[in-house]
């Protein structure tokens, strides 16, 4: 018999060997955000045919080919991320701005001196770029017509032997049988009968529907990626190079979701309110590698062809849960009872590979007045995959990587015009859903602008850029999966400094 507690909390720490990694997680480390250099960010990340830029490196290494002077740059940025959200016909809007120094990094070429020689210069550069900003946070409330939090833990619970809920330890179990034990002794769900064996339950939560849900979600963090690049020229018209790349990974999540209804008492305990707080934290490490060409096909005519590897994370988790409810029967209402500290899973290490990335390009030069420049990129995203493939959990994930994620597409688009020492800039951007039924994440779509001085050796960036996009977001990822409809809006306003030496 369950003991007649209401409330709990779980205190500890322990170590797991199941993950709890989904398809979202892997989507969020496999995608790159537009950073970089406010000229880059002005228009649209479109230089895969252009070079010149620090940044242009992300798009292909034989970028760094193109200068002609030693130069170093440094790239400071705001953010500003609004999430509207409908859950359920009720609208909720919360908002996150941040200040980062994104970009940082230097080239220097070296011209050969030999005339006789075909290799007219090579180049070397680091760079640092900021490829994706976490911060963000998101606020949906609203009256669930039919569905509870309950049905999360009984998706877990359902199959799992009854004294393993009652009897076992929370550190002993892995990830599945960790969420059953909670929603049981939360008193979440209950066993269809008393027996050991049980491996059948129900909800517990008070019947009728019309579950008011709140669910906050905080993330930060950001995505790294620390680059060292060689490129060459040979002859006129034909510029090559290298990426090697060390990406970083430091993302965290926090998030309470809260439930509770006013429907009719009855004799027997029932919950009544829930509340359900999630905290994890992803940090890790990986390595990829790029290889770009550029041709100069006449004076105005620039083509590019960039490839970017696989990149093979190695990717560490720390997940903390808290369970708090409330019963009540039609004589008396139960108190919380509330004991700190949470209780955290330090998971082992899991590897990930993110698809490649191929990306074509044009850019026509109209002389030392302007330019107009075209990048075409395309990435796998059912190519995405959790190691070791042979284990269980990874293949079944796998598998449903490849069932829901798809090829997608990005176009960039981006032009430049010079008077004297000013330069005015616009960019356009858009990127296809990598789900197949792009709505789990809808297309992106981004504008953007800006203006630069030269002042000679020294240059000053501005650039303004205002991304949308739509997505469908469910509080957990099985049983209980009702989806809020989300509509992000992102702007940024980026500032560099370039010194030519």
């Amino acid at each position: 018999m369950k003991k007649i507690f209401y409330s709990i909390l779980f205190a500890g720490f322990t170590l797991s060997s199941l993950q709890a990694q989904d398809i979202s997680d892997a989507v969020r480390f496999s995608q790159d955000n537009l950073n970089g250099t406010a000229r880059f960010r002005a228009m649209g990340g479109a230089f895969g045919a252009l070079g010149g830029d620090m940044s242009s490196l992300n798009v292909n290494p034989a970028g760094s080919a193109v200068f002609i002077n030693n130069q170093v740059a440094f790239t400071l940025s705001n953010y500003n991320t609004k999430n509207n959200s409908n859950y359920f016909g009720t609208p909720t809007s919360e908002k996150e701005n941040t200040f980062t120094l994104n970009q940082g990094g230097a080239v220097f070429a070296f011209h050969n001196r030999n005339s006789n020689s075909k290799w007219k210069k090579f180049s070397m550069g680091f760079n640092y770029d900021n490829t994706n900003n976490y911060n963000s946070a998101l606020f949906t409330a609203g009256t669930n017509p039919t569905n509870s939090i309950a049905d999360y833990f009984l998706s877990y619970a359902n199959g799992v032997p009854l004294d393993l809920l009652e009897n076992g330890y929370y550190r002993d179990l892995g990830n599945g049988a960790q969420q059953a034990f909670l929603g049981y002794q939360g008193y979440i769900i209950n066993p269809v009968s008393n027996t050991t064996d049980n491996t059948q339950y129900v909800s517990n939560v008070l019947a009728g529907g019309n579950y008011y849900q709140e669910n906050e979600v905080y993330t930060s963090g950001y995505n790294g990626k620390f680059t060292f690049n060689l490129g060459t020229q040979y002859d006129d018209f034909l510029y090559l190079g290298m990426n090697l790349n060390l990406h970083t990974i430091d993302y965290r999540r926090s998030s309470s979701f809260y439930e509770d209804n006013s429907n009719p008492l009855g004799a027997d305990y029932q919950v009544t309110n829930v509340r359900f707080d999630n905290d994890l934290y992803t940090y890790g490490s990986g390595f990829s590698f790029q290889l770009g060409a550029i041709a100069k096909v006449t004076d105005a005519i620039r083509l590019g062809l960039a490839y970017e590897s696989n990149t093979w994370y190695t990717v560490y988790d720390e997940l903390s849960q808290r369970i708090s409810s409330v019963s009540s029967n039609n004589v008396e209402e139960l108190a919380p009872d509330v004991v700190d500290p949470l209780f955290v899973n330090v998971y082992e290490p899991s590897k990930l590979q993110t698809p490649g990335k191929w990306t074509g390009s044009f850019a026509y030069v109209f002389g030392q007045s302007g330019l107009i420049s075209v990048d075409y990129a395309i990435k796998n995203y059912g190519n995405t995959t959790f190691k070791p493939e042979n284990d269980r959990y990874y293949s079944d994930l796998n598998a449903s990587m490849s069932n829901q994620l798809k090829t997608n597409g990005e176009l960039r688009v981006g032009g430049e015009y010079k008077i004297k020492q000013l330069s005015l800039r616009a960019g356009y951007r858009f990127e296809g859903s990598p789900y197949k039924d792009g709505k789990t994440i809808g297309d992106l779509n981004a504008y953007s602008g800006g203006i630069g001085y030269n002042f000679g050796a020294t240059k000053l960036d501005v650039s303004y850029s205002f991304t949308e996009r739509d997505s469908q977001r469910a509080a957990f990822s099985q049983g209980f999966t009702d989806y809020s409809n989300i509509n992000t809006k992102y702007n940024n306003v980026s500032v560099s400094l370039l010194f030519e030496l």
